[in-house]
């Protein structure tokens, strides 16, 4: 299955290029500041191949649901999302909010903080519903945290994400992130750039959920809508590796 926009994996621009069409509005000072500094070296240290911009709206509430394999997925997302016009704020746990300098970057991103706790998860709910019905680019890993399988198939899925499309009929745009665990391996603390490894992130249609919207959605149809989710994200993986996932794997 192919995600590319017409002529899209023809004529990939370079990266820097791309970082010079980046939107620059509406990032915050320190987020702003870190994408700057982040993204022409990551140009230089990597290859990237950013693949489904079309299928991100430019405008308006969108939730983008990815995998999650590194510490830098959230960076590939970052330049993925930017790459297609859009500014991201991402769900992330809230010991992040804990770190001096990590700390300005967050907040000054207008980045969701997690806390472990139901009321605690209730209100990055509601931040997270107020920020797609204000027009946002919302990201999510729905899993919850790194895949626990060693081949890097997706896991089975949180019901979160699904809650926030279905009570607000946003639409959830699945990605397939690959390469960001050679780059920042999750047992290693700094970045491995030789050999360089390339960046894969892709980008496919909307997931269909409108069958499920529902003010108060049901167990069953959060989980049915986390699971096309789940399946919609391990398919582009899938496609991204050039290999059909396990039988057992999420999605699969």
């Amino acid at each position: 299955m192919s995600t590319a926009g017409p002529g899209e994996r023809r004529r990939r621009p370079h990266p820097l290029t791309l970082i010079r069409r980046f939107p620059r509005r509406d990032r915050g000072f320190w987020f702003g500041l870190a994408i700057e500094v982040i993204a022409p070296l990551l140009a230089l240290a990597t290859r990237w191949r950013l693949e489904g911009h079309h299928n991100v709206p430019r405008r308006g509430g969108v939730l983008v649901a990815a995998n999650h394999l590194s510490f830098a997925d959230p960076i590939a997302v970052t330049l993925f999302t930017l790459a297609a016009g859009r500014v991201p704020r991402f769900f992330a746990k809230a010991e992040l909010w804990e770190t001096p300098v990590v700390r300005r970057v967050m907040a000054s991103g207008r980045h969701i903080p997690v806390h472990r706790g139901k009321a605690s998860a209730l209100h990055a709910f509601r931040d997270g519903v107020a920020s797609v019905r204000a027009g946002e680019c919302v990201v999510v890993f729905p899993e919850g945290g790194f895949t626990d399988r060693a081949d890097g198939w997706p896991t089975r899925g949180k019901t979160g994400l699904a809650r926030m499309a279905l009570t607000t009929g946003t639409p959830v745009v699945p990605v397939a992130c690959w390469g960001t665990h050679e780059l920042l391996p999750v047992t290693s603390k700094l970045p491995r750039v030789r050999p360089r490894p390339t960046l894969h992130v892709v980008a496919g249609p909307a997931v269909e959920l409108s069958d499920l919207l529902s003010e108060r959605p049901s167990a069953s149809e959060l989980r049915e809508a986390t699971e096309r989710i789940m399946a919609a994200i391990t398919s582009l993986l899938a496609d991204v590796r050039g290999r059909t996932p396990p039988a057992e794997a999420v999605g699969a």
